[in-house]
């Protein structure tokens, strides 16, 4: 006689034989055929109807709510297949939810600042400015100064990250005002630009000495992560910047 035997489907559908026989038991999946022993036999047809089944309690139905949505003589398979993608995708963007705000929530600790997450990210976004003071740090041997940064920050409120942002806010406009004037990135405004921004960092963060913004600059143009900050400012902007972080450094180290 044709069909899969108990065994072989438990096998192939990763559940136990006595998970099959209850379902049996309850009509919930009952196999098309006997052998002449007595042995269950299911068709192709019993097996989509198993998979139908495991959908479903992967999506938390109880078993008797699954023997009224698959006995429904209205629904096709084709109905319950858009069904239980619709449920996982709500379920998918549910579970993607909970990760953001759980690393919000990480990163807000990570910070030791006494902000909520959403008052962090108020003022932020996207972008993190201690992500290229750590960066920094261990790419370019600052991780004592980076400590000290970390205890520092600690005590910052929210008014202390505003200024922060609009500090740092500020200097990037005067670096895309320079450069859309024309002005080398080499040259001495650009230069005293980059200082004010070595500056920014030492004060609000960890003491940046040229090399260690000299391995920022790196990071502007290297990782796109960084370069974004710049370029949603101005095209070109990490680019110019970069140019004119080196070109300080030069002058500093010179």
């Amino acid at each position: 006689m044709g069909g899969y035997s108990v065994g072989h489907v438990a096998r192939a559908a990763k559940v136990t034989v006595r998970t099959l026989h209850h379902y049996d038991r309850i009509g919930l999946l009952r196999p098309s055929g006997r052998t002449a022993g007595g042995y269950r036999r299911y068709s192709d047809a019993d097996l989509e109807r198993l998979q139908q089944i495991l959908f479903y309690r992967e999506l938390g139905f109880p078993l008797e709510e699954i023997a009224e949505i698959l006995d429904d003589p209205r629904a096709d398979p084709m109905t319950h297949l858009r069904r239980q993608r619709d449920l996982l995708v709500g379920r998918i963007d549910r579970l993607r939810a909970m990760v953001t705000a759980i690393e919000h929530a990480m990163e807000a600790r990570r910070m030791g600042i006494s902000l909520t997450p959403e008052e962090r990210f108020e003022v932020f976004g996207d972008f993190d400015p201690e992500a290229h003071a750590e960066e920094a740090a261990e790419r370019w041997g600052g991780y004592d100064a980076y400590q000290a940064s970390q205890r520092r920050t600690a005590a910052y409120t929210k008014a202390d990250w505003q200024r922060i942002k609009d500090e740092q806010e500020a200097i990037l406009r005067e670096f895309a005002a320079a450069m859309a004037d024309g002005a080398p990135a080499t040259g001495e405004r650009a230069m005293d630009l980059a200082e004010r921004h070595r500056r920014s960092i030492s004060d609000n963060f960890y003491e940046c000495t040229p090399q260690m913004h000299r391995g920022l600059a790196e990071l502007y143009v290297g990782d796109p992560r960084f370069t974004a900050t710049y370029e949603q400012v101005a095209e070109g902007l990490a680019q110019y910047v970069h140019d004119a972080v080196i070109a300080n450094a030069d002058r500093s180290e010179g």
